[in-house]
C-alpha cells in the first residue's frame, strides 16, 4: 500500500513496522486537518496485512501533539447529532489505534497534553524521553473535560486517584512522573528511545500477524464496556463545552495566548492563576 498525500502527517514503512510521522504547524495542533490524516491513515494501516506495528512520533522535537484545538471544541454544536454509530468521529478514530489488529505504540519525545495525550492513550504503549516529555490533560483548566478517552482510558491505566489527580489538577507530568504513575510504559534517556521504540517494534514485527491479532483480542476482552463509556464521556463533554464557565475560559486561554508555541512551552501549572477569577 502507498501513503501518500497527507498533510499533517507522513508514513514510512520498514520491515512490517509503519512509523507515522506527525508534522502539523509549530506545536502540532490536533485540527480538523490532523483529525482527518488520522481517520485515513488509521483506515489503511488496519487494513494493509504488510504491517503488524504502528508507530506515532512525531517531526517536530517539542511538541508530540499539543492538545486539540479550543475554536474546533468552541465550535461544536451544542447536541449530539442523531448517528447509527456508538462513537462519535473524534472516539471512532483515536480508539481505530487500539482496536486495529496491529501493535500500536507512541514515542513522545516532547509536550503531549489534552488530545495528544488521549491519542497516545488509545496506543497499546507509550515511550517518553526523559527531560523532554510532557504528559497532562489540561481540560479542565478551561471549563470543560477530557473528551477524547481521557476520562475513560487514564483511570483504568492508573486508578481512580491518581487519574483524578492528574485530569482535576490539570498540572504537567515529566516523563520520569508519568512512569512512576503508570501513565506510560518507561521514560527513557533522549540517546536510547530510539533505539528502545525500533528495537522493540521490530521484534513485535518479527511475530505472526494472527498471534498478534488474537492476543490483543484477548486482552481487550477484559473491558468491555470501554465503547459504552466513550460514549457517555462524549455526552458530557459536550455539555461541558457549552457551559459559561467553558465558554468564558476558553476564550480567556485563547486570549492569553494558548495555541501559539511561547505559551505551549510553558507549564501549565502555572496558566491557571491569570484565570482564577474568570
Amino acid at each position: 500500500m502507498t501513503y501518500q498525500n497527507y498533510t499533517a502527517l507522513s508514513v514510512a514503512v520498514t520491515n512490517g513496522v509503519a512509523y507515522v510521522t506527525l508534522d502539523n504547524g509549530p506545536i502540532n495542533l490536533m485540527d480538523m486537518t490532523m483529525l482527518l490524516d488520522l481517520d485515513r491513515v488509521g483506515r489503511e494501516l488496519q487494513a494493509d496485512a504488510a504491517v503488524k506495528v504502528v508507530v506515532l512520533q512525531s517531526a517536530n522535537p517539542d511538541f508530540f501533539v499539543a492538545h486539540a484545538d479550543l475554536s474546533l471544541i468552541q465550535a461544536l454544536p451544542a447536541e449530539i447529532p442523531p448517528r447509527e454509530e456508538k462513537l462519535g468521529m473524534i472516539h471512532a478514530v483515536l480508539d481505530r489505534f487500539r482496536s486495529m489488529p496491529k501493535a500500536t505504540i507512541a514515542k513522545i519525545e516532547g509536550r503531549c497534553r489534552g488530545g495528544g495525550s488521549e491519542l497516545a492513550l488509545a496506543c497499546d504503549m507509550r515511550f517518553a524521553t526523559l527531560g523532554k516529555g510532557v504528559l497532562g490533560q489540561p481540560e479542565v483548566g478551561v471549563g470543560i473535560i477530557p473528551g477524547a478517552g481521557g476520562t475513560v482510558r487514564l483511570p483504568r491505566l492508573i486508578g481512580r486517584g491518581r487519574a483524578l489527580e492528574v485530569i482535576l489538577g490539570c498540572a504537567d507530568f515529566s516523563a520520569e512522573m508519568a512512569e512512576r504513575y503508570g501513565y506510560i510504559n518507561r521514560a527513557l534517556p533522549a540517546a536510547e528511545i530510539d533505539y528502545f521504540v525500533n528495537s522493540l517494534a521490530q521484534r513485535i514485527a518479527g511475530f505472526p500477524a494472527q498471534t498478534i491479532a488474537l492476543a490483543k483480542q484477548s486482552v481487550d476482552a477484559a473491558d468491555t464496556t470501554l465503547a459504552d463509556d466513550l460514549a457517555y464521556e462524549e455526552q458530557l463533554f459536550v455539555q461541558a463545552a457549552h457551559s459559561d464557565g467553558a465558554k468564558r475560559r476558553m476564550a480567556a486561554a485563547m486570549d492569553a495566548g494558548m495555541q501559539t508555541p511561547a505559551m505551549e512551552k510553558c507549564c501549565f501549572t502555572h496558566i491557571w492563576g491569570p484565570l482564577a477569577g474568570v
